[in-house]
């Protein structure tokens, strides 16, 4: 019988993102999916500057931002009348070296993972369906079929779930899927578009209780529509075209849509799973925790998903840790995922909201608050924080220990700035390492040497106090670049008790 260390069952960019860190790990990898290629319509739009971070382990950061576009400034319309401008370069400068919200639809942003995949010697294996699966003595074994009707039986030391919102995984292992459906339908359009003014930026537009959202992608005039079908129409979405949905909003915004290049409709759902691990099988991306489209989140969730799992299997696979760290998984990923649902259903509900209130709200207070908040320098700090997913934190995990200054273990390590390098350099290798910001003890050093982890050391700056890191501190970074542990003290016996107490191997 075949076998491999991981199989994945999924080829969107969670199961991409999860085969690309593993293969770069080691790590032996087959990944399957049941359709015939790289989706071919856009739907995930935003890639968050926390995806872009993490992407510099792969070099492929400056890659995506190249094919994709910074959205200069959101604008808010309200009843056909532009009430407000939120610039968004920059809005993040002193947070991330990608400070705005880039926008890369799915389907190009698929086609350069599996590019990548390619290059690293790993091919998405299309037209192969899972049938089955179970699990034995230290392997899974999965049922295979083939587009010409073969089955294959094939063996993996575990399994992952990247099969989206109907998962046959989480259907096989027994998992829940708590949450609901939102009773509105949503309808989402690429188009062409003239006479939009501001032309390359993002709008939204309020009209009693039709709303709607336009992003450009970058190519001139060519933009992506996104609003909700209202009345009895909603009833029967397969029939629907995009002459049928409201245009009350759209026409709001004073433009011409000349060419409509793809339209659906689809439900939003807000539901997470019970368990992202049963055994050797484990959920990532919508196979685990699906939310609405509010501040484009999704994907880039999955995708995290993936790296945060990535590091645990290639430690476990090569002996360098017990099966008990993949526990930390599910730990970590589930809270945050539960904190997003509850997080997007607010906003969500505010902005498809109906009556007479909302539609006073939205349409009157929103756009005037909006203005005025945004001029404030924390404001625009605080959601470009929240948006891009920097502010997320693993406090609660069993991997997370100490505090050092405004930085403890399980937080996103502060990003600093150089005059030639940022802090952020070190942290494309994806491997356990060292931060001090200062002076390295000398048995630091020796333990640093000794057990072959990198110890990075940069020369102190008034401005790092201000960003949270203390002077003289140990931060040791895991390989998703986390902050495992902070000891004020900066010693090294603090890093063998870390290592032994979780039963884990250094690099």
């Amino acid at each position: 019988m075949a076998q491999t260390d991981v199989l994945i069952v999924g080829a969107g960019p969670t199961g991409l993102a999860l085969a690309l860190w593993l293969t770069r790990q080691g790590v032996c990898v087959r990944i399957v999916d049941k359709s015939s290629g790289p989706g071919e319509a856009s739907r995930a739009m935003a890639v968050q500057a926390r995806t872009l971070e993490l992407y510099r382990q792969l070099g492929m950061t400056e890659a995506v931002i190249a094919a994709g576009y910074k959205t200069p400034a959101m604008n808010l319309w309200a009843r056909g009348s532009h009430r407000a401008r939120i610039p968004l370069v920059d809005a993040g400068k002193q947070v991330s070296a990608y400070p705005f919200v880039l926008i890369y639809p799915q389907d190009r942003h698929e086609r350069l993972l599996v590019r990548r995949l390619q290059s690293l010697g790993v091919e998405v294996e299309w037209q192969t369906e899972l049938q089955s699966f179970e699990e034995g003595e230290g392997h899974v074994t999965a049922l295979l079929k083939q587009a010409d009707g073969r089955e294959e039986s094939f063996a993996a030391a575990y399994l992952a779930g990247c099969d989206g919102a109907r998962s046959r995984i989480r259907h096989v292992i027994g998992s829940g899927f708590e949450g609901g459906t939102y009773k509105q339908l949503f309808y989402v359009a690429d188009v062409r578009v003239t006479g939009i003014e501001p032309a390359g930026e993002a709008h939204i537009a309020f009209d009693k209780s039709d709303f709607v959202l336009l992003l450009c992608s970058g190519e001139k005039d060519q933009y992506r529509l996104i609003g909700t079908v209202r009345d009895e129409r909603a009833e029967h979405p397969e029939q629907l075209t995009f002459a049928d949905v409201g245009h009350d909003a759209i026409n709001g915004l004073n433009l011409q849509i000349t060419e409509v290049n793809w339209f659906s409709t689809y439900r939003v759902h807000h539901r997470v799973t019970d368990h992202f691990r049963r055994g050797r099988a484990f959920l990532l991306g919508d196979a685990a925790h699906v939310h609405s489209p509010a501040g484009g989140q999704g994907m880039n969730t999955g995708i995290l998903d993936a790296i945060n799992l990535a590091w645990k299997l290639a430690a476990v696979v090569k002996g360098k840790a017990p099966d008990t760290l993949l526990d930390s998984y599910p730990i970590e990923r589930q809270a945050f995922a539960r904190t997003l649902v509850e997080t997007t259903d607010k906003l969500f509900t505010w902005v498809t909201a109906q009556g007479g209130f909302a539609d006073f709200v939205r349409t009157r207070i929103a756009p005037i608050f909006a203005s005025v908040a945004y001029k404030n320098e924390n404001v625009r700090e605080y959601l470009f924080r929240v948006v891009s997913q920097t502010t997320l934190n693993y406090h609660d995990s069993p991997l997370s220990q100490g505090k050092a200054g405004g930085v403890q273990g399980g937080d996103r390590l502060p990003w600093l700035p150089g005059a030639t390098a940022d802090n952020y350099d070190s942290l494309a290798a994806i491997q356990w390492q060292v931060h001090v910001y200062g002076q390295a003890k000398a048995e630091l050093s020796q333990w640093c040497s000794k057990h072959g982890i990198p110890l990075h050391m940069f020369a102190w700056e008034p401005a790092y106090q201000k960003a949270g890191v203390a002077k003289n501190a140990t931060y040791l970074m895991r390989p998703d670049t986390y902050v495992a542990l902070a000891d004020p003290e900066g010693e090294a016996s603090t890093l063998s008790r870390y290592f032994q107490a979780h039963g884990m191997l250094p690099n």
